[in-house]
């Protein structure tokens, strides 16, 4: 082998090996917001934290970390008596909100976008990512007073 071609070889190997290093890191950050002014980031299937716990009043920020559309969809029957139904694009119900995705990916979240909503009533919400709920991306925000 001359020594061109070894050079170009591990070059190449060298760069593919560090252009997935970059894109599989954010998969392993325990703060994919990084203090960038969001609460619950969006990893590729999974927000971080899957759990998170606000004060009755607080607002809680969703960035998409990724670089995948995300949704932040409210599980209707799983809120909290009185409490107010959220989903990204500002739907007001659970079935418009997954088939506003389904028909023209409707609430979507893309790259690098927030979402928020203040809680006004004490309780578990259970929320998914509408494209990415088989992938088990899930959340929780626990309101105490």
């Amino acid at each position: 082998m001359n020594r061109r071609a070894y050079l170009a070889s591990v070059g190449t190997v060298a760069s593919v090996g560090l252009a997935g290093c970059s894109s599989v890191l954010g998969v392993f950050e325990d703060d994919p917001c990084g203090g960038d002014g969001c609460d619950i980031g969006m990893t590729r299937n999974e927000f971080v934290p899957e759990e998170y716990e606000v004060r009755v009043g607080e607002t809680v920020v969703w960035k998409n970390t990724s670089g995948a559309d995300h949704t932040v969809t409210a599980l209707e029957n799983t809120l909290p008596e009185g409490a107010a139904y959220f989903a990204t694009g500002d739907y007001e119900d659970e079935r418009t909100a997954r088939d506003a995705w389904h028909e023209y990916r409707g609430g979507r979240l893309g790259t690098r976008e927030t979402y928020e909503h203040t809680f006004e009533v004490p309780g578990t919400y259970d929320y998914i990512c509408e494209p990415h709920i088989r992938g088990g991306m899930v959340g929780t925000i626990i309101v105490t007073e």
